[in-house]
């Protein structure tokens, strides 16, 4: 495999693998909540926590993971986060109980966040800027693959083998990458030595866990005082953070402003927190519609939402070597409205009883605006951006776009459980008219309480339905048990339609951002090495050649 170091695209597959291999179990544990209950004897509580101390860890360590690629050289960091994420998988595999399983994904998020950035800065390494827009449109699609695959591949797994394959998978393709990162990619470094601003990392990564648990967890707190005390907390530490970056700024920050003096950067990443909104706006309670209103199991969901994912993969490459041609702007915008175009037609669709079939063109249209999304975005953010400062802006870019996730899920969430309170209590109130008076008021009474427990009442269609009394006839029982589930479906059908307004309204904002993109690329001159240069137009540092290792 000698020959095949420093390639580019062997560079890209290998990089591509350990990205998908850290988005696909942020979406395969989802699928796998059931079982984890079942055979670990656990809580929701706890298996909830599965799946956010991960986006805590996540979330919280990109920023600094990102900055630590630059000092320590991205290579090294990548390894180390694919190493670390495998031997986490394993112990997740081989978890007993939940306290072990919800440490062993805090383990996974370390090692994640240490790989994560530092594909960004690879490739930026490796393509010269005519090629980038191409390869990181490869990584885009990654990303929409990863999507889908994980509930799809997770149902698969846990139907045929049990809950803990969803972290076993993980070993050989987490193998695979480790052999093919040593063996591949060059040792990419910048010649003078590095210090590290540990007092922003503490400050930063408090910050930005208070933010994340905050928004995380205030659903299920009923946002009390002590949510409020966190993100109170987390702008306090943001604002300390932000200070102490200001005197900084001339010695190694973690955070350089220069980034953000940087329009497109700056555009680009409110687009990327706008289409992690509408990516959670078109998921979550879509696929909760798929399966507790039109009663498709978790496996059968994710393969109706296939089309629309395969169609963003295939879109996404092209998208990204259009971006390098004609520039990014107008691609972005179409394809932000593309995205925001397929979820109002889907909202528009979404019926009780609607069949597939009918699902698939707007999931088809809002999956080849998301492939129209990400590799221009990516490309258009970081082409101003110098080398040297390749690990800081991708993990600023991915810190945002996590941000972006939690506050989508946190907002949505929201909406969601708010405007089905109220239309399973309207649905209730008229479909009980239609029950004998005896028992109106506790089938009333029942949908009045569910209400309360918001998307809970998702996992049992039909969950709400009163406890009759003894002796009740069996053919009232199932009368009043067509009406409870008919009485969440539709309720469930009117609350999806102002929910998924949040996520569009989001995403037209986006695209509206992007009038605000510079319209060309600025000239990139090429170094000896046939490379572009970053930096200044009038003064652009020469780029460090590839180092060999070994």
């Amino acid at each position: 495999m000698s020959r095949w170091r420093g390639d580019p695209w062997a560079v890209l597959v290998t990089l591509s693998l350990g990205f998908f291999m850290t988005l696909l179990d942020l979406t395969a544990v989802n699928v796998a909540i059931p079982s984890m209950i079942d055979k670990l004897d656990a809580s929701l509580d706890a298996v909830l926590w599965v799946i956010n101390v991960y986006i805590l860890v996540l979330a919280a360590l990109l920023i600094t993971s990102g900055r630590l690629g630059d000092l320590r050289g991205p290579r090294a960091m990548f390894v180390t986060g694919v190493a670390v994420f495998t031997v986490a998988s394993v112990l997740c595999g081989l978890a007993q109980d939940p306290a072990q399983l919800i440490a062993a994904r805090a383990v996974q998020g370390l090692g994640a966040a240490a790989l994560m950035p530092q594909t960004m800065t690879i490739i930026i390494a490796t393509f010269p800027a005519e090629r980038r827009g191409t390869a990181l449109g490869v990584w885009g699609a990654v990303a929409g693959v990863a999507t889908i695959a994980g509930p799809t591949l997770g149902g698969l797994l846990v139907s045929a083998a049990g809950w803990r394959w969803i972290f076993f998978v993980n070993v050989p393709i987490g193998a695979a990458v480790l052999v093919m990162a040593l063996t591949l990619i060059p040792d990419v470094r910048h010649g003078r030595p590095h210090r590290l601003d540990v007092p922003g990392v503490l400050l930063a990564t408090a910050a930005l866990l208070c933010l994340t648990f905050g928004l995380t967890e205030g659903q299920r707190y009923g946002w009390n005082a002590g949510i409020w005390a966190l993100l109170a907390g987390a702008a306090l530490l943001l604002a300390v953070f932000l200070a102490h970056q200001r005197t900084r700024q001339g010695d190694e920050p973690l955070l350089p402003f220069v980034l953000f003096r940087d329009r497109d950067f700056a555009v680009m990443s409110g687009v990327s927190a706008a289409v992690q909104v509408g990516m959670i706006g078109l998921f979550l309670p879509v696929m909760i519609y798929l399966q507790a209103v039109l009663g498709f199991s978790a496996w059968k969901a994710g393969l109706v939402m296939a089309p629309g994912m395969v169609v963003s993969a295939l879109a996404s490459p092209l998208a990204g070597r259009a971006s390098d041609r004609l520039g990014g702007k107008y691609i972005l915008m179409s394809g932000l409205a593309l995205f925001a175009a397929g979820m109002a037609w889907l909202a528009v669709l979404a019926d009780v009883g609607r069949g597939w079939q009918a699902l698939q063109p707007p999931l088809v249209v809002a999956g080849l605006g998301i492939g129209c999304v990400f590799g221009p975005m990516v490309t258009v953010a970081l082409r101003n951006v110098e080398p040297r400062m390749a690990g800081a802006a991708s993990g600023v870019l991915n810190t945002i776009r996590q941000i972006g996730t939690i506050t989508g899920s946190a907002a949505v969430g929201a909406i969601l459980q708010n405007r089905l309170a109220g239309s399973l209590r309207d649905e209730a109130s008229a479909r009980a008219a239609a029950l004998p008076a005896s028992v109106r008021g506790q089938f009333a009474s029942g949908f009045d309480h569910a209400a309360k427990g918001g998307m809970e009442v998702g996992a049992g269609r039909g969950g709400a339905t009163p406890d009759l009394p003894p002796g009740t006839p069996p053919d009232l029982v199932h009368h009043v048990q067509r009406v409870a589930a008919a009485t969440f479906e539709h309720g469930f059908v009117h609350a999806l339609r102002p929910t998924l307004a949040l996520p569009i309204a989001v995403i037209v904002i986006g695209a509206a951002s992007c009038a605000l993109v510079r319209r060309r690329p600025a000239e990139v001159p090429a170094a000896a090495d046939g490379r572009p240069m970053a930096g200044s137009p009038k003064e652009r540092p020469q780029q460090s050649q590839p180092r060999p290792s070994g």
